[in-house]
């Protein structure tokens, strides 16, 4: 029997829930050691993307400051109109 094998016995007595506890870790450490299938190079096409429009970017780099600011100021707005 082949360890992927044992693997799937394994899972048959496994309650449901379970069962999709087990085929999420499977599917996380698919993700961890690049072997997930039709995920990985997507992800890393998108980020590479990202990366290179950044990088394109020409507006005016912001402030760290000015983004705290920014989102402190919508984050307070945002509980105040929550307690009313």
């Amino acid at each position: 029997m082949t360890l992927a094998e044992a693997i799937y016995q394994r899972s048959l007595s496994l309650p449901d829930a379970a069962a999709q506890e087990a085929l999420d870790f499977i599917e996380f450490l698919g993700q961890r050691y690049g072997t997930a299938a039709g995920i990985t190079a997507p992800t890393d096409a998108w980020f590479q993307a990202e990366v290179q429009r950044a990088i394109d970017d020409s507006r005016a780099p912001i402030q760290n400051d000015q983004v705290s600011q920014h989102f402190a100021a919508r984050r307070d707005a945002l509980r105040t109109s929550m307690h009313k």
